[in-house]
């Protein structure tokens, strides 16, 4: 390769200095010592210079690239392999000449240190995989047990079971706040369900304490609630009446309205006749109370009943009783009242017989009015508590002697005959004299009283066993089954016979509790041919009873 370079001075140009270089091999390799990369210089595709040990007159091009346009001097780029050693290379023109130069830059190291990292790569991404899935697992692991408890505790709780607590240890800081919130929950869930158990225990035991029935209504007008109360006074059970309509449980009487017709305003109260579940009829006072507000579309309705039979049957019995005592007191009285009149005004001019009569006419009319006053100051000691008796050792033959002569007055009015049928050698008896003599006179005024004229009455006493039994047998109606039932009741009488036979209703309760204070009973049986036998027995006086 050579250069001219003229020569110039002030005078004249001698000439030209042209300096040239081979361009073998030598200055290939001197090339390369100076830039580390292999060099070549070619003229037309063929090597004319190359610092290769080899210095081939041709090699092979693999893959060729051209230029990106950076350098205008570089042609392309290019590939190849020169004794299995790959280069990357470079041609360029060199100025002022055909030739084309050549850079090429060993890459085998590279390729290899390349083959090596990119295995290098893929074993670190397959390590780093591989720690991660096992690091993930692990961390699964962790996460998931705890996890699992979680969900067990909550399965737990959906299904009600809050006395398990929720052991859960995990280094999670947030699966170990989750766990304590729950935990939390579940213990603050199970202080209140046993409160509200409590609670509901005691709503319960008040419930069924409460004496009155009560009962829940719906919209609907059907049973939500039944109380104890409620069944042990209508007879229908719980399950029998629930989600039944109230009409159809509680059916009115002596009424063409329904039941649901009877229920009062709140805060008010009203009275109803219902069939009870034994058939029997039964009057029960009602009050209602609201449970929500009104606008509510299911506002449940609260009735709170109570069976005032008795009462009712108490106020009309009261009535019976007023009306009775007053015809029992209007009765003597007026008899009393006459005789005296009669007495003060033509005493002197009556005959010893008609004031022997006026007289007994003054005297049963006093025995009358004792005899009431006795059954009604005793009626009013048994009802207040403070009846009681002192019995001790008596002759029961003087109690009943003293009875029949009370009542003989009275026996002689009416023509009715008196027997006493008592043994001379009856044992002593244990027995409040006045008390018995008054149970005496209350039998022989109802024998007298239900009796015919010109009948016999008769006492009779034996002794059984330690007992002493007394009856008193009349020749009257008898009794009838449905009398039993309330014979001995105070206030009771029988209403078919004549009203002024009827009485006050005291004598035979007297007669009961008089006889019970004593230890002993009182009865009555039906009288062989007709008639009744009142009976009651006292203990004997030997006897340990």
């Amino acid at each position: 390769m050579l250069a001219a370079h003229p020569i110039r001075t002030e005078i004249s140009q001698p000439g030209s200095v042209i300096l040239g270089i081979r361009l073998d091999n030598d200055f290939a390799r001197s090339i390369r010592d100076q830039t580390g990369l292999e060099h070549s210089v070619l003229i037309d595709q063929k090597i004319l210079a190359v610092s290769h040990n080899a210095a081939p007159t041709s090699h092979e091009i693999l893959d060729a690239a051209p230029s990106n346009g950076l350098n205008p001097e570089i042609e392309n780029y290019y590939t190849f392999k020169l004794d299995n050693e790959p280069y990357y290379a470079a041609r360029f023109k060199i100025e002022g000449s055909d030739l084309l130069g050549e850079v090429a830059l060993p890459v085998g190291d590279i390729v290899d240190s390349q083959g090596q990292m990119f295995w290098t790569i893929i074993a670190s991404i397959a390590s780093v995989t591989l720690l991660g899935s096992i690091l993930g697992v692990l961390f699964a692991r962790s996460l998931g047990r705890p996890l699992i408890k979680l969900a067990e505790g909550a399965a737990r709780l959906s299904k009600g079971d809050l006395d398990t607590p929720l052991n859960i240890e995990t280094r999670i800081v947030e699966v170990a706040q989750v766990a304590k919130a729950l935990e939390n929950a579940r213990a603050d869930l199970l202080q209140n369900l046993t409160q509200l158990k409590q609670e509901k225990a005691w709503v319960n035991h008040l419930l069924e304490s409460i004496v009155e029935g009560i009962i829940t209504l719906d919209s609907r007008m059907h049973i939500t609630f039944f109380s104890h109360g409620a069944e042990r006074i209508t007879g229908w059970s719980r399950d029998q009446v629930l989600h039944r309509q109230c009409n159809a449980v509680f059916q009115t009487l002596h009424s063409d309205l329904p039941f649901t017709h009877n229920i009062p305003p709140p805060g008010s109260k009203s009275k109803v006749i219902v069939r009870l579940a034994s058939g029997n009829e039964a009057t029960l006072s009602i009050s209602r109370a609201r449970l929500a507000p009104l606008e509510v579309s299911d506002a449940q309705v609260a009735l709170v009943f109570r069976d005032v039979s008795d009462e009712e049957l108490i106020h009309r019995l009261m009535g019976h009783f007023l009306s009775n005592i007053a015809h029992e007191f209007r009765t003597p009285l007026s008899a009393i009242a006459a005789s005296i009149e009669l007495l003060v005004d033509q005493s002197p001019e009556l005959a010893p017989e008609e004031l022997e009569e006026l007289l007994q006419s003054l005297h049963l009319g006093v025995i009358s009015l004792q005899t009431l006053v006795d059954n009604l100051l005793e009626s009013a000691s048994i009802e207040a508590g403070h009846f009681h008796v002192s019995p001790r050792p008596y002759n029961l033959g003087e109690i009943i002697q003293e009875a029949a002569g009370i009542m003989q007055p009275l026996l002689d009015k009416y023509d009715q005959h008196l027997t006493l049928q008592v043994p001379p050698d009856l044992p002593l008896v244990m027995a409040d004299p006045r008390r018995i003599v008054q149970v005496l006179v209350n039998l022989l005024s109802n024998a007298s009283k239900y009796g015919p004229s010109d009948a016999e009455i008769s006492i009779s006493a034996q002794e059984q066993d330690g007992w002493v039994r007394v009856c008193v047998a009349d020749r009257g109606p008898g009794i009838s089954q449905f009398q039993r039932d309330y014979l001995f009741k105070r206030f009771e009488y029988d209403k078919g016979i004549d009203h002024a036979k009827a009485g006050a209703g005291l004598g035979l309760s007297v007669v009961k509790a008089i006889v019970e204070a004593h230890g002993g009973a009182a009865d009555a049986d039906d009288r062989p041919g007709g008639g009744a036998i009142f009976w009651f027995n006292i203990p004997a006086a030997s006897s340990d009873r």
